[in-house]
């Protein structure tokens, strides 16, 4: 499928390593913050777009987060409606969703199957595997080369790939096309990492907050009891507002994107528990697992961000003692997501912006009564819960 750029896919070596770092160099902890104001620019954004057209809710989560990672990233404003940039990276991003699934096609089990021609009985796989490498090599292309003509015209606005651009040797250098692959990789990863995945984190909030209503009074009545009713919770009240840091919390923890994470190799023969696992065996976390440990946490199932809460002192503050969804939601290892601390960033500020000027309640019937809600998700690498139950949309909001 032409995915061989991305670091999550990458076999690990000396390009790996260069890659991982030239990722690391924007998106580390003490980085992040300079994103900030995007961020918080994108969800007002969001908050007004949500008013105008409740119904498309669902679009607006995506707007939002495509529109804070493409201006970093490529420097470019999106669209309100139907850009091309975020139509074409869906379908990619849905695409791998469906392929990453070890065992979601017969070739999985039976690579031999890959020699086959596409129009052979039984090759779905490669037609497919066709038209996702192209949506995929669309999203890696086509915002590079924007942004490049766009700064050999001088009026390309600051962004990671304006940077990584600007630094390239010279054309005459044998370096340069590595360098290029890597400048066209580290932002298409940081667009994929940093839009699709927190789509789903912020589509299970939602549905928390309807299914849980005694929750969102008490994060609400946090957020005016700091904040006050005249501004917007920004970064600097992060540290004020511990029920809401326990809200993104527990939304990781119930409801996580990758539930099975991203399978591993092991790239040498070892030894666990009295199992030996050969060299190139697949490897899968199971995070869903870890993060619904009953020896871990009380009633694993139930949404309850007290539980990352420590009620028992006067000043209410963060529990520690409790497994953080960090431990395992971002991966493990050296492979662990280096966009983590953006993607936190991001869902805090969407949380508490939210909550602060909307409740998010239950459709009702045809009588005029509350729809019981119930967790759905949708299957694939990347799962995400399903409100194509809901009656209307729109009527989540208030």
């Amino acid at each position: 499928m032409g995915t061989g750029w991305a670091l999550v896919f990458m076999p690990y070596g000396a390009t790996w390593r260069r890659y991982r770092k030239a990722f690391h160099e924007h998106f580390h902890p003490n980085i992040v913050p300079k994103y900030q104001p995007i961020q918080a620019k994108s969800a007002n954004t969001f908050l007004r777009r949500l008013l105008a057209s409740p119904d498309d809710f669902m679009d607006h989560i995506r707007h939002y987060f495509a529109g804070s990672i493409m201006e970093i990233s490529y420097g470019m404003a999106i669209l309100e409606h139907n850009d091309p940039y975020v139509s074409v990276a869906k379908k990619a991003v849905e695409g791998v969703s469906e392929a990453g699934v070890p065992g979601a096609f017969l070739v999985d089990l039976l690579p031999v199957l890959k020699y086959i021609p596409s129009w052979f009985p039984g090759a779905g796989f490669k037609r497919k595997a066709a038209r996702w490498r192209a949506l995929i090599s669309e999203t890696l292309e086509r915002p590079y080369d924007r942004v490049k003509r766009e700064l050999e015209a001088g009026n390309a606005r600051p962004s990671i790939l304006q940077s990584m651009i600007s630094n390239l040797p010279d054309e005459s250098d044998p370096r340069r096309a590595e360098a290029e692959a890597q400048a066209k990789a580290v932002t298409a990863v940081a667009y994929a990492g940093g839009s699709d995945t927190s789509v789903a984190a912020v589509q299970a909030f939602f549905l928390a907050m309807a299914m849980h209503p005694d929750v969102q009074r008490k994060v609400q009545a946090e957020i005016d009891a700091v904040v006050g009713q005249d501004r917007l919770p920004d970064f600097g009240d992060r540290a004020k507002l511990p029920y809401v840091n326990a809200i993104v919390k527990e939304t990781l923890r119930w409801h996580f994107i990758t539930p099975l994470g991203i399978p591993h190799m092991s790239t040498e023969d070892d030894e666990y528990d009295g199992y030996f696992i050969p060299k190139g065996t697949l490897v899968i976390g199971n995070i869903w697992a870890l993060m619904h440990d009953p020896d871990a946490f009380v009633d694993p199932f139930k949404y309850k961000p007290e539980r990352y809460l420590n009620l028992k002192d006067a000043n209410v503050h963060l529990e520690t003692t409790v497994r953080s969804p960090e431990a395992a939601v971002f991966g493990f290892g050296r492979r662990i997501c280096p966009g983590r601390h953006f993607l936190d960033a991001s869902l805090y500020v969407a949380v508490s912006n939210v909550l602060a000027v909307y409740n998010i309640k239950p459709p009702t019937d045809d009588a005029g009564n509350e729809v019981k809600l119930r967790e759905e998700v949708i299957g694939g690498m990347l799962s995400s819960v399903d409100f194509l139950y809901l009656r209307s949309s729109s009527e989540l909001f208030d």
